[in-house]
């Protein structure tokens, strides 16, 4: 029976994660609002279902392996925090090498949708600020 509720952000953020990592593009597309902003770094941001969905299909197409290994997240309200590692992406590493970097995703969440995804740089001071700053 399909649900009746919205998801509750994190278990939206981890579906999204899941939809990522098994390249369904159909389920990633699913779970972005229709005004969907991707952010990356200083980046311009991708804005919209369809160029994000055309943007993932971009990325999967090329990067089939990718995969992301979410290590901690911290969920306050609407937002959700993940700090993790990949394989698979575009830096060409191996993925012992790539698994040694760590990447900080943050989402917010608004009806059960992924309204941004965005990466930050992992310092210390953005692991405070999104709450992921206990030791590993």
């Amino acid at each position: 029976m399909p649900r009746t509720t919205p998801l509750p952000p994190l278990a939206a953020v981890l579906s999204f994660i899941d939809a990522i990592n098994r390249g369904d593009l159909d389920t990633l597309a699913a779970l972005m609002t229709d005004d969907h902003r991707l952010l990356i770094l200083d980046e311009p941001p991708v804005v919209g279902r369809e160029a994000n969905t055309e943007a993932w299909h971009g990325y999967a197409s090329a990067f089939p392996e990718y995969v992301i290994y979410p290590w901690r997240i911290a969920a306050t309200g609407d937002r959700v925090a993940v700090l993790g590692g990949t394989t698979g992406s575009h830096l060409g590493l191996s993925d012992e090498r790539e698994l040694e970097l760590s990447v900080l995703w943050v989402a917010e969440v608004t009806d059960g949708l992924l309204a941004t995804w965005q990466i930050v740089e992992d310092t210390p001071e953005a692991r405070e600020r999104l709450a992921l700053d206990a030791p590993l």
